[in-house]
């Protein structure tokens, strides 16, 4: 070893044990005020959990397996914690920002309309929309993260005796469907025990519809839901779904009317590509690759749409086929006024575009809202983003869309905000819509996403400090010869008047960051606010090195003294990068 590698992995170990041993000024000033002579007993931690933690119903046998936790640090003072054993302990992970012990906690019993669905888009894709290969696996992992929605393309073979599944008229290499449906079988319920729904775009001769419709019911068996009659008058609930597999599609005979409106629709979708960042507005950094989407007409615009020549395959229908459609899906006839109506005799799932509901919104913000009170609306990504980037999903929970469909595939700021939205409620793929975007006025009035609201109440943020990448990362990752100059940001994702993003100061030439900066977030819509936090480091010559990040639902924090784990770019948790931090509602 050089001299000057010596210099280099002394001081970073130097710096390291310098920093382990510092505990913030107000960490020890609580552990002064909840302590007698140097140590925290089981009592006095239980106060320090309702007082601090604000965790009303902690019992004293919580404190009590705290204490029992760490008694490997405290051997000379088994009652209780010291202050090493209390600074362990919240920065440990059994201190986390949400409660994981409350597993699925929202009433599961209203129909699938009042809740937000965990949606993927072309889900068999392992890249890009124009090349990447198709295949089960991205399926597989979508689903293994709780996502309860998987859209499938399918489409005859080149002998047109069997069925695929591609992105078509690209370059995209197919999967045969059965494959598809096999993993989705065996992998549905790994996650969650809330029903998946499978949406198929369709361009099959009846003929395969009828195979399809074998597969499917051979596949799937008794977990098959199907209603049995024309059209659900409502649609059921999660929990009377349970372990259910619920197919979604337009009924073959509504291709030949959704043509027409293919045709006009998609002259009208043309523009530049856009990456999921340019949705979160120039304040924000481009952290991801979203640069070469190619410009082309929007026909994904109209993706359920019938497709040229299609007409020839639609005059007959397999009768076994139609008879798997549980969620009918398609658009009437007379534009988005007509789209938009509510039938009380049935319910429906009406697909829109990214652009086309931004376009919609301007017009039918109020009809948007009341139309996702009994029927779904799925958005999906417009055509141009052809590297399989997102956009701001808010633009659709805020008009109570149930299906914001997400390329899983890929990273970015915008999927961080969807795993961040369905880490409430256990991670099951199900989080219940906000009351106001469920309820009618006495005179029919609905949620204004438009209306200038109050303040309901502020979250403070209190970033303290971090550590983990001195274990988590290679020691000349961010910087060759010094340690790295962390910097955090801190902000909200929301309804417009909510969303904003604010930055700690720069700390040179530390692993472990103290920053003890506090920001404060007035919260008009906090039902619908997403915490998000990330951590970079500053670099004077080139982009600055991404350091983690988190997105938390706002609605499922806990106050107090949180130790919050950090992910990286695809939101696969560090084994240890994590901050320290105290929430705080006023």
């Amino acid at each position: 070893m050089s001299k000057q590698t010596y210099r280099v992995c002394f001081c970073f170990r130097r710096r390291f044990k310098l920093a382990e041993a510092e505990v913030p000024d107000e960490i020890k000033a609580l552990f002064d005020l909840y302590s007698e002579n140097g140590i925290m007993t089981a009592d006095q931690i239980h106060r320090f959990l309702i007082e601090v933690q604000k965790q009303e119903k902690a019992t004293f046998e919580e404190a009590q397996s705290i204490v029992e936790s760490l008694k490997h640090l405290s051997l000379f003072h088994r009652k209780g914690l010291h202050l090493e054993a209390f600074f362990k302990y919240l920065f440990g992970d059994t201190n986390p920002p949400l409660d994981l012990k409350l597993g699925v906690h929202q009433d599961m019993t209203a129909p699938l309309s009042h809740y937000f669905i965990y949606t993927g888009h072309n889900s068999y894709l392992t890249g890009n929309q124009l090349s990447s290969d198709c295949s089960d696996v991205p399926i597989i992992n979508a689903l293994k993260k709780g996502v309860r929605v998987i859209e499938l393309d399918i489409w005859p073979n080149s002998e047109n005796d069997d069925v695929e599944v591609l992105h078509g008229r690209t370059l995209t290499t197919p999967v045969q469907l059965i494959k598809c449906l096999r993993s989705i079988n065996e992998y549905a319920f790994t996650a969650s025990e809330f029903p998946v729904v499978i949406t198929l775009e369709d361009h099959l001769t009846p003929d395969l519809q009828a195979k399809v419709a074998r597969m499917v019911t051979q596949t799937f068996g008794d977990i098959l839901f199907t209603p049995g009659s024309e059209c659900l008058k409502e649609f059921p609930s999660p929990e009377s779904l349970k372990r259910r597999i619920i197919i979604s599609t337009k009924p073959p005979k509504e291709y030949l009317e959704a043509k027409n409106i293919k045709d006009k629709e998609s002259d009208s979708q043309k523009g530049n590509a856009a990456s999921d960042e340019e949705a979160w507005g120039k304040e924000i950094p481009i952290l991801s690759d979203d640069k070469n989407e190619s410009d082309k007409d929007d026909d994904d615009d109209a993706e359920e749409d019938l497709d040229e020549g299609d007409h020839k395959l639609q005059h007959d229908i397999a009768p076994e086929y139609k008879r798997l459609i549980a969620i009918h899906a398609g658009k009437p006839k007379g534009g988005l006024h007509e789209c938009l109506k509510v039938d009380p005799d049935k319910v429906r799932r009406l697909s829109l575009s990214e652009q086309q509901l931004e376009k919609a919104a301007e017009t039918y913000r109020k009809e948007i809202v009341r139309f996702t009170q009994r029927n779904i609306l799925r958005v999906y990504p417009k055509g141009t983003r052809v590297n399989s980037s997102n956009y701001n999903p808010l633009i659709g929970w805020m008009h109570g869309a149930q299906m914001v469909a997400f390329n899983m595939q890929g990273h970015g700021r915008s999927l961080w905000l969807m795993q961040g939205m369905f880490r409430a409620n256990g991670g099951c793929g199900f989080v219940k819509k906000p009351s106001f975007l469920l309820k009618s006025g006495p005179h029919g009035e609905v949620f204004d996403t438009k209306a200038k609201l109050p303040k309901q109440k502020t979250l403070k943020v209190k970033i303290y400090m971090g550590e983990g990448w001195f274990y988590d990362f290679q020691h000349t990752y961010f910087d060759a010869y010094s340690p790295p100059d962390f910097y955090a940001r801190v902000g909200i994702a929301g309804v417009p008047a909510d969303t904003v993003m604010k930055k700690t100061k720069t700390l040179e030439d530390s692993w472990i960051p103290y920053w003890n900066e506090e920001f404060e977030f007035p919260l008009t819509v906090p039902e619908l606010a997403l915490l998000r936090i990330e951590v970079h480091e500053y670099d004077m010559s080139e982009k600055d090195d991404f350091g983690g990040q988190t997105c938390l639902p706002v609605w499922e924090l806990r106050e107090g003294i949180r130790a919050v784990p950090l992910h990286d770019r695809k939101g696969e948790r560090y084994k240890c990068v994590k901050l320290l931090v105290r929430l705080e509602f006023v």
